[in-house]
């Protein structure tokens, strides 16, 4: 597993996002996220600024991208945009595993896939970096780079978003693009059955869904789809492609990053 190493060696840290209560339903509630991940090397730990978001996810009330190339446009309201949401939800299964003695003793352990959301982002004034789990790299609601990861469900088993990114809309004029990614951390590939989707929830519009349109169980990552700022609003686009790493991922997307090997 791959680490990045953003141009600018700042402290990011976990934002632990406080959301406000509702009903919730196994479809549109989101709970706290309160896990994180082992300690990432060179970059401190400050914490950075919360942010609050209410979601409702109503499948009625949704349009699907799902094949490759497919985009939609979303524009700002009079007051620009509130929050935005970039959620991931998908299907828990077991997988077995075992090891040489293992397979000798003829006992085998079951685990549930680890998937996990990321995204690279992009600056108007030319700042890259990475937001994911992997490696404490939750960035900042409040400050640059204005977006914040909820934190790392390791099952699949949260109801609603499973884990989430937070855009924080009042500085998305200052955004020039995001590729969000989706990675299989722990567990085979096998991505028709666990089922991953991402839900871009905006205030005010239907939520926009992007399904993977083609699988590769070869690849555990996979650059599911592109958020840009073109005119002030939001384009999505789903992109689909998958590739064994995450240096990979960035050369092809032309982010520009230097990447590290790390474990959790």
């Amino acid at each position: 597993m791959l680490l990045a190493l953003d141009d600018k060696a700042r402290a990011e840290c976990y934002a632990g996002l406080a959301m406000s209560g509702k009903d919730k339903t196994s479809a549109d509630s989101l709970i706290d996220a309160t896990r994180s991940r082992a300690s990432f090397s060179g970059h401190g730990a400050a914490l950075g600024a919360a942010g609050k978001r209410e979601v409702s996810f109503d499948p009625e009330n949704c349009e699907f991208l799902r094949e490759p190339g497919q985009s939609i446009a979303v524009s700002p309201g009079p007051e620009g945009f509130e929050s935005i949401l970039i959620g991931v939800a998908w299907d828990n299964i077991l997988v077995e595993q075992s090891g040489f003695f293992g397979k000798l003793l003829k006992k085998a352990t079951s685990t549930g896939v680890d998937l996990d959301i990321g995204c690279l982002y992009e600056l108007k004034d030319g700042t890259r970096g990475a937001i994911q789990a992997f490696g404490e790299k939750f960035g900042h609601y409040e400050e640059p780079p204005y977006i914040a990861l909820s934190g790392d469900e390791r099952t699949g088993d949260a109801e609603g978003h499973d884990e989430y990114i937070l855009v924080n809309g009042a500085h998305w004029s200052e955004i020039q693009r995001l590729l969000v990614y989706i990675y299989i951390y722990d567990g085979a590939p096998n991505w028709a059955q666990i089922n991953p989707k991402i839900i871009l929830d905006v205030p005010g519009e239907d939520d926009l869904v992007v399904t993977l349109g083609a699988y590769n169980d070869a690849l555990s990552l996979c650059a599911v789809g592109g958020l840009e700022n073109v005119r002030g609003g939001i384009k999505l686009t789903n992109y689909t492609e998958y590739f064994p790493g995450h240096a990979e991922m960035d050369r092809a997307f032309g982010f520009g990053l230097e990447w590290s090997d790390g474990k959790k």
